[in-house]
């Protein structure tokens, strides 16, 4: 610890924002922010999917395929600008991503057919790939490890807020001025974000550059840290979350419409109070998982086994619904499915985190999301087919739930047996993270 201590004091740290709480607590503000206009865009295909069916004369398996349009890049973009991270400022990073979030809006104001539906979900899900590690990232630079655990919940809580607020607001312009006023009002909110953005959003002290000070920090081979059971049950947890969260944006609309015969206000009624049902959660479940590590419970049974346990129980709950007839307890089980699971997506950052080195976590944390977020590829599209293809919609709908279920049943057990951070920790020879200088 010495020699390191005395390295640091020969080299003079690059300049640095001051390490208070107030501007942590406005770059917070500002993460949250970026999350809600995140998960906004990646709504408003699936809340205007009925008008723009019927206007475009769409197939379910052709507007599942649209849909899924939306992944073709995701998860290369998340690797990619994981990588990228290390050499190029968080700043620079979400500026860049929201001007495209932006643009990617704009083609169907011009020209509304499959090839620019296509176009403008490829791009922003090209440039949406890396947003929520990336954003992540970004705010842990901000926070000492001890303290993450709130600011995580409510990154995270943006995306559960986002839909949230875009539920009935995206709704209201779709059913008020046309499905493309929503998608032209979105574009306006990117770009203003990212304008503030490049006035506030600098990097904070706890970025591995700047605690460093200049000398070699350790690395590590991906591969050993890819290969830790830490690292695989953080993704297998965030493969079973994902396959939820691309189907409520993809399908869960359209079902609440055709199979509940829900008005689109009731729907968007329906799908904001299970956004504040996972938001809710997730403020709760975070300081609960901070207060039991303060006691000196182990990561492996507080942010390990409540990621794995949130992810299986949804599942239980994705399997469920589809053969309960009451409207109420149907309800109940589809926000258990669709938001038990934002629980598990700041704690597996969370567990990742404590087996990567700082240097290295922006890439690890684009993996992790890269493949975690594989789901959204598949099942969309698949979806689609399984109704055209079922002798109705109700049996198509019910057998991609129970698949769905199978798949996060599936997931979640195998975190909870991975998961094990301390244990791996130790085994690639990881220390706690430096603090910041001065």
């Amino acid at each position: 610890m010495a020699p390191h201590t005395a390295t640091q004091s020969q080299h003079a740290p690059a300049p640095a924002p001051a390490a208070d709480s107030r501007r942590a607590w406005l770059i917070t503000a500002m993460i949250v922010t970026f999350m809600v206009i995140n998960f906004a865009d990646k709504s408003v295909l699936g809340l205007a999917a009925v008008p723009i069916m019927e206007e475009l004369d769409l197939s379910n398996s052709t507007y599942g395929l649209i849909s899924s349009s939306f992944y073709f890049l995701f998860s290369i973009s998340g690797l990619l600008v994981g990588f990228l991270s290390t050499r190029i400022s968080s700043r620079v990073l979400l500026f860049g991503m929201t001007l495209l979030w932006a643009v990617a809006q704009l083609p169907v104001l011009f020209l509304a057919s499959v090839p620019t539906l296509m176009a403008g979900r490829i791009l922003l899900g090209a440039a949406e790939g890396p947003a929520a590690s990336m954003s992540m990232h970004a705010l842990y630079k901000w926070f000492p490890p001890e303290r993450r655990g709130f600011p995580s919940a409510l990154q995270i809580g943006g995306a559960a807020l986002g839909t949230l607020i875009a539920a009935p607001v995206v709704t209201w312009l779709i059913e008020g001025f046309g499905w493309r006023s929503a998608y032209a009002v979105l574009a306006a909110v990117s770009a203003t974000w990212a304008l503030l953005w490049w006035r506030v959003g600098h990097d904070g002290p706890y970025d591995h550059k700047r605690t460093a000070g200049g000398s070699s920090e350790p690395r590590l081979p991906y591969r050993k840290i890819l290969l830790t059971g830490t690292v695989l049950g953080s993704i297998s947890s965030a493969f079973g979350a994902a396959w939820a969260l691309s189907l409520s944006h993809a399908w869960l609309p359209a079902y609440f419409r055709t199979q509940m015969d829900m008005s689109a206000a009731a729907s968007a009624t329906a799908i904001s109070v299970m956004s504040g049902f996972g938001l809710v959660l997730l403020l709760a479940v975070s300081p609960f998982m901070d207060a039991l590590k303060s006691r000196g419970v182990s990561s492996r049974w507080s942010s390990g086994a409540g990621q794995s346990i949130a992810v299986c129980v949804a599942g239980c709950a994705m399997a469920a619904f589809p053969f309960i007839d009451a409207s109420g307890p149907r309800l109940v089980l589809i926000a258990l499915a669709f938001g038990g699971t934002a629980v598990a997506i700041p704690l597996h950052y969370m567990t990742t985190a404590e087996v990567v080195p700082p240097a290295q976590r922006g890439a690890v944390f684009g993996i992790v999301a890269g493949v975690g977020t594989l789901p959204g590829l598949v099942a969309p599209f698949l979806t689609g087919h399984l109704i055209d293809a079922a002798d109705t919609p109700s049996i198509g709908y019910t057998t991609a739930f129970l698949g769905a279920g199978a798949v996060m049943l599936t997931a979640g057990a195998f975190a909870l047996a991975a998961i094990r951070p301390e244990r791996d920790a130790r085994c690639l020879g990881l220390g706690a993270e430096p603090q910041p200088l001065g």
